[in-house]
Order: C-alpha cells, then structure tokens, then sequence
C-alpha cells in the first residue's frame, strides 16, 4: 500500500463458537485481525499481514476481512494449515478458548506510508513469529505510532513471569497501549492495574488504558489520569470486544492528528480533551460490537 495506512501485524483465524445451546458456528475471527476489521469498517486504510492456510478455513477469513475493506496480500496464505480457536460461551456471553495455531509472520517491508503499526495477543508471543513481530515494530518506530494490546492467553502463553518479560519488550517499544485489568493480574501475579499503568508511563508509553468489562475503563497520561463507565447495553457476547475499542482508540487517533513519528510529542502530551474523544469513541464502538453475535463491530454509518 502507498497511501497512508495502518500495519496490524497478527494472527486471523477461525473461531470454532461453542454455545451454552444451539449449534456451533465458525466465525473469522483473532484479535489483531478484529482490530483490522473495525479500522476497515470505520473507513481507514488498513493492511493486515497474517499467517493463513489456502485453504477452505483460510479463504473464508480472507473474504471476510476483505469484504470489510482490510487490504491481506496473498503471500498471507502459504501456512500449512489455518489456525482455529475454540470459544466456549458461559452463561453471560464470556468467551473463555483454546486454540490450535502456527504462526509466522511473512516478510513486512515498513516505510513512511506506514502511520501507525498495531500488534498484540498471541501474535507477540508465539514463535516464530513473536519475535519477528516485535523486530517488525521496531522497524515501525521510525515512521509510525506503535500500538499494543497484551490480551493475556493463558492456555497457550505458559508461565506468565516469562510471558510478561515479552509484554515489557514490547511496553517498551509502543506509544500506546490498551490492556483489561484480567490480562494485568495474571502476567503480574495480582500487581493492583494503576501501578501496572503508571510504571508503563515511565516506561515511555504515551496512553495506557485499561479496560475492565462491565465496570468501565481508565485511561493513564502524563497529564493524569479519568475513569469512564461502560456504557449500559444488552450483552449477546463479548467476542471482538476489546479488539473492537482497540480499533477505535487507533481511529479516534487518527482523527486527531496524533498518529505518525512526527506528532510523537504531540501524543506524549495528549489532553484530558483529547482522551475524553478517544474513550468516547472506542467505548461507542465496543457497545455496539458486544450487542451482537460474535466479532461483528459496527461500520462508520451505524454509529
């Protein structure tokens, strides 16, 4: 791509949906390719570089970040199979997983058309492709904003002391980060998320913000910090949700003007104003993506 765009770098996959009742649906599905889907569908110009099989399960993703204007070269699909995630439901709609992957992350050129490269889940720390990702954002720094999104994974992260050493490579290396307080106490053993959130300020991260379901999220800065209620919807399932407010914090980003190297400072002294706009937008996004079944966030005009 040649115009000004987004870089999600991450797993897409089939999610094998498991209700309480009912039958089991496959849905396209893995968290940065959720992110990409909600860019694409609130018209940003997005690129997803993913590892996908050419096969059934991989042209069924495929076509269905496409057909939301998400820009995936070929080249993603030479894995030898595409990767699932089994999602169980529970009786509020909470998706717990477990998953069947391979992940590499095929050659990423990175230049100036790149305004902001996102990654996260099991993307950052899966190999192969784990490290290449985090070399990848690196590359990223000198042109784009870099945004990061943990999204702990226990069954497939192992020991969360060691999981978290890889989160605090890529702390180090993002601008922005968006976090739930669950993924904070099981990579910290149960360190309280505000002392998580202003280490990772001093660390050098512009924006943290920590998500925490139903009871609303916070949102960290050098100029302080707020607290925002969720806001009051009906509940279908949570898959996609945190993804979804990811996506929308990056676009009301970019409406701001705060994305790209060049306005790095200008991030790094983002207003109460200004993140007010951010969690409003991303909070709109997430309701309307947990009202409805599965990994389904909304497009620019239903908002």
């Amino acid at each position: 791509m040649t115009e000004k765009h987004a870089l999600i770098l991450g797993e897409a996959l089939i999610d094998v949906v498991i209700p309480l009742s009912g039958e089991t649906r496959e849905i396209p599905g893995g968290s940065p390719a959720n992110v990409a889907l909600t860019l694409g569908r609130l018209g940003r110009a997005v690129e997803l570089v993913a590892w996908l099989g050419d096969d059934s399960r991989g042209r069924l993703v495929a076509d269905h970040v496409r057909a939301s204007n998400v820009y995936l070269s070929d080249v993603c699909l030479r894995a030898e199979r595409t990767s699932t995630a089994q999602a169980t439901l529970d009786v509020s709609g909470a998706a717990s997983y477990e998953f069947d992957l391979a992940w590499e992350l095929p050659e990423t050129p990175v230049d100036e058309s790149v305004l902001v490269a996102h990654s996260g889940s099991i993307a950052t720390t899966l190999e192969p492709g784990g490290t290449q990702v985090l070399k990848t954002l690196r590359r990223a720094r000198e042109f784009a904003t870099v945004t990061y999104d943990p999204n702990a994974r226990p069954t497939i992260m192992g020991d969360p002391e060691v999981a978290y050493e890889r989160v605090l490579e890529l702390v180090d290396t993002a601008d922005v980060v968006k976090v739930s307080d669950e993924d904070i106490d099981w990579f910290t053993a149960g360190v309280p998320y505000p002392q998580v959130a202003r280490e990772w300020l001093e660390r050098g991260v512009s924006l943290v913000i920590v998500t925490r379901g139903g009871h609303g999220s916070v949102a960290y800065a050098k100029a302080g910090y707020w607290d925002f209620p969720a806001k009051e919807v009906t509940v279908v399932d949570t898959v996609g949700a945190g993804d979804s407010f990811m996506g929308a914090v990056i676009d009301a980003l970019w409406t701001l003007n705060l994305l790209g190297a060049e306005n790095r400072e200008r991030l790094e002294a983002i207003t109460a104003e200004q993140v007010q706009f951010v969690m409003e937008c991303a909070r709109s996004v997430s309701a309307v993506t947990v009202s409805r079944a599965g990994a389904n966030p909304p497009w620019a005009h239903e908002l």
